[in-house]
């Protein structure tokens, strides 16, 4: 598993995650970033063509190194540009020090996501927010029964990636309150399409 964690799957993730169908996700959710940026899971660094000038500063965080690695190789862009190595469930940021959140298809992957999700709210301004876009649990009962038998083997061949996660719940858990969402399957397998698109705020 040491050769297809450390070499194969960062491979895997930068090849799937290159898509052409996430494009238009990517350019709504990253397009309205502002100000001071988190990007929690930067993976090979994708999202960072996409930030308006309206951004000042981005932090990208991600706990793999490989795929920071790759992020470290993408094209220059105009914001200042800080790489961390860590996890969302310990970001080592201040209180209240970014004006914005990113997240896109990274709550499937960590472990601990309620604390990473408390995380980024400990970090995020009063007024800030928090974009996201993640795929996770559909509201139909037959895709739910394949996302929940899939899980526990689809997870040990992609990183730790759950195909059941309620994001809605797991964001208003964490004590956001969600501004807007956009919930709806993509063109693929039920149970690997059902997306979750928006924004939301601290409570």
């Amino acid at each position: 598993m040491g050769i297809y964690r450390e070499v194969i799957l960062p491979r895997l993730c930068d090849l799937s995650m290159r898509n052409e169908r996430l494009r238009p996700c990517r350019e709504r959710v990253i397009g309205a970033a502002e100000g001071r940026v988190l990007e929690i899971g930067v993976g090979s660094g994708l999202n960072l063509p996409f930030y308006s000038p309206r951004v000042r500063e981005i932090f990208a965080l991600e706990p793999d190194p490989n795929l920071l690695a790759m992020a470290r190789r993408a094209p220059p862009i105009d914001a200042p540009l800080y790489f961390i190595e860590a996890s969302a469930e310990q970001i080592p940021l201040d209180d209240s020090s970014v004006d914005t959140v990113v997240t896109t298809w990274t709550l499937c992957t960590i472990p601990e996501a309620a604390e990473a999700l408390t995380e980024m709210r400990r970090v995020l301004r009063p007024q800030g927010k928090l974009l996201f876009v993640e795929h996770g649990l559909s509201p139909d009962r037959g895709v739910r029964w394949w996302q929940d038998t899939l899980t526990p083997i689809w997870r040990r061949i992609s990183g730790g990636c759950h195909l059941n996660r309620p994001i809605q719940s797991m964001i208003e858990g964490a004590g956001f309150g969600i501004e807007r969402i956009e919930t709806g399957y993509m063109r693929g397998p039920k149970p690997m399409t059902f997306m979750y698109e928006g924004s939301a705020r601290p409570r």
